[in-house]
């Protein structure tokens, strides 16, 4: 499209239109933070936010077998439920995709809008316990040697502080 002989106004609603086309298509194209969505809401017995604080280690690839990982978060807000503990220990499902990408015909139904786990950031999590009630398979667990529950996420998305 030739603006260089269209008046200044067209020009000008040209623009603002493009802008305006560029602001929406950027809107939806991420998850909002401190996301709530129905099922961050209503699955598990628990829903908390929470800051992620420590990853020990590196994730194994995802290639030999499914996992569940051990991630410790620190409780910033309980929404619903008990979860008494002011650390908490929460296994992650192949922690390596993306939870909208997790779910499998083994794991139950999880997922969420996280794409990659970082310590420092921020989750909004549905959750159950124990661990164990929830999921047998393969665990990384460098935690081990302390007590207490294990939570397992049944969906994760950003949150905010």
């Amino acid at each position: 499209m030739d603006f260089r002989e269209a008046g200044p106004e067209v020009r000008f609603r040209s623009i603002v239109v493009i802008a305006a086309l560029a602001v929406a298509f950027a809107a939806c194209s991420k998850s909002p933070v401190n996301e709530v969505d129905t099922e961050v809401s209503t699955l598990g017995t628990a829903e908390v936010t929470a800051q992620l604080i420590e990853i020990p280690g590196s994730f194994p690839p995802n290639d030999l077998y499914n996992y569940a990982y051990i991630l410790k978060y620190k409780i910033l807000k309980v929404h619903r439920g008990n979860v008494p503990e002011a650390e908490i220990l929460v296994a992650q499902y192949n922690p390596l995709k993306p939870r909208e990408q997790a779910q499998d015909d083994v794991s139950g139904k999880l997922g969420g809008h996280v794409k990659s786990f970082r310590a420092g950031d921020v989750h909004r999590m549905a959750l159950e316990s124990p661990l164990d009630h929830f999921w047998m398979g393969g665990i990384v667990d460098k935690y081990f040697a302390s007590t207490g529950t294990r939570y397992w996420a049944v969906w994760t998305n950003p949150g905010a502080k």
